[in-house]
């Protein structure tokens, strides 16, 4: 199932909404080659609500703060990508040796978050 935002595609991405053990859902963007390129940082109370919140970040993204930071363990690089109030809604869904290629992956996520809220068409990929 697609939904339209409104012009511009992102051709063979898909948004998969998943269901953990505990019954919260989970948004993760993937790729045409199959690869996942974001999860959600938090988990959502129901479906529609996680659905809801994945559309919201791509229509707000231009004003969404973020940045490529070390992993935990400080062997490689991750980004994050937060909402207004500092809280992380996005993450990368691996981590990355150097830091330009992570950050690279960070601006070709936001780039296609822009063209996802600016009338893309969001092919969602709901799973059990």
């Amino acid at each position: 199932m697609a939904t339209r935002m409104g012009g511009a595609a992102a051709p063979g991405t898909r948004c998969h909404i998943d269901i953990g053990a505990d019954g919260t859902y989970s948004w993760r963007l993937t790729a045409t080659n199959g690869r996942v390129i974001a999860v959600a940082a938090r988990a959502y109370r129901d479906y529609e609500e996680c659905r809801a919140a994945f559309e919201r970040m791509c229509t707000d993204i231009g004003g969404l703060p973020g940045a490529v930071h070390h992993t935990a363990g400080g062997s490689g690089w991750v980004w994050r990508l937060r909402d207004r109030t500092g809280g992380a809604v996005a993450v990368s869904a691996r981590s990355y040796e150097r830091h330009s290629t992570c950050q690279a992956a960070y601006e070709r996520f936001r780039m296609l978050l822009a063209a996802l809220g600016s009338g893309g068409v969001i092919s969602w990929d709901d799973a059990d």
